[in-house]
């Protein structure tokens, strides 16, 4: 005796299967999680993690015309992709290292789309479930290894700009002498720290945007020479207040309004970047 299954049966199956799955994954990554928004919480440099899954469910939720259109053909081999996070995430458990344990989540997530969901679906959902990258932080001895080389460009510029302003000034490695004070350019002020805000919002921008996939690409990257420009403004904005009006007025601005302005700063270029863009994809028709 042989039962056939309608469309409707097969499509409640598939979305039980799939919240049974997604139920587990909470379950499974929940404490990895909590810690993770801990550190969002705790560390400057990642206190954009807490927008990214947002941001990642938002482009899942602009697609959701385009999936409903997609079948469901479950690809078997997604359950490899599968293991293998899974092997990554108990690799990494037993190791205690949390960068592996969280971006573990991605290869798992992948491997139940394709296993559930299958390759069309999945393909859509590529770039949403990747972004979640941004999310998690750089282990902190790579995190060193591109800060420091980034303190000591952010000084020699620094000191290029204030000596074109008439400033006096003297470096030595990532301290800037000043006549008044001495100012010295930590790990929160390489710029790494928008440089990689900024990477996360431009590739945000471009999933976003209509342009052709190579603008697509110049805004993504654009990011970087925005991110080392407005963190290049912020070190000579501090450099000019401590020369004219002593050290407390630097410290002042370098830790209470620098972060936020070197944000806000850079935002504004990226999206006036967009707005060229835009503009000359419009001529172009």
């Amino acid at each position: 005796m042989t039962v056939s299954l309608t469309n409707s049966t097969k499509s409640n199956i598939n979305s039980a299967c799939l919240l049974i799955v997604l139920g587990a994954l909470v379950g499974m990554y929940y404490p990895i999680l909590v810690e993770l928004a801990g550190d969002w919480k705790n560390n400057d440099n990642y206190s954009h993690g807490f927008f990214i899954p947002l941001i990642s469910g938002y482009m899942v939720y602009c697609m959701r015309s385009e999936l409903k259109g997609i079948s469901i053909r479950s690809a078997d081999w997604g359950i490899i992709l599968l293991i293998i996070g899974l092997s990554q995430l108990y690799i990494a458990k037993v190791g205690s290292e949390f960068f592996l344990q969280r971006t573990s989540l991605i290869p798992v997530l992948l491997g139940a789309s394709l296993f559930l969901l299958g390759l069309g679906i999945t393909r859509k959902l590529l770039l949403p479930i990747c972004y979640l990258i941004f999310m998690v932080p750089l282990p902190a001895i790579v995190w060193n290894k591109i800060a420091f080389p980034l303190q000591l460009f952010s000084s020699a510029i620094t000191e290029s700009v204030v000596k074109i302003l008439g400033i006096p000034i003297f470096r030595e490695g990532n301290v800037l002498h000043l006549a008044q004070t001495t100012l010295e350019v930590v790990d929160a002020c390489s710029g790494l720290r928008s440089l990689s805000t900024m990477f996360a919002l431009s590739l945000a921008l471009a999933w976003f945007s209509d342009f052709a996939r190579w603008k697509k690409w110049i805004l993504f990257f654009m990011s970087a020479p925005i991110a080392v420009f407005a963190n290049t403004v912020r070190l000579a904005l501090t450099a000019v207040l401590a020369t004219f009006y002593g050290e407390k007025a630097a410290q002042g601005f370098l830790h209470e309004f620098s972060g936020l302005f070197t944000f806000a700063f850079g935002l504004f270029l990226l999206i006036l970047v967009n707005r060229l863009l835009s503009d000359s994809v419009e001529r172009s028709r």
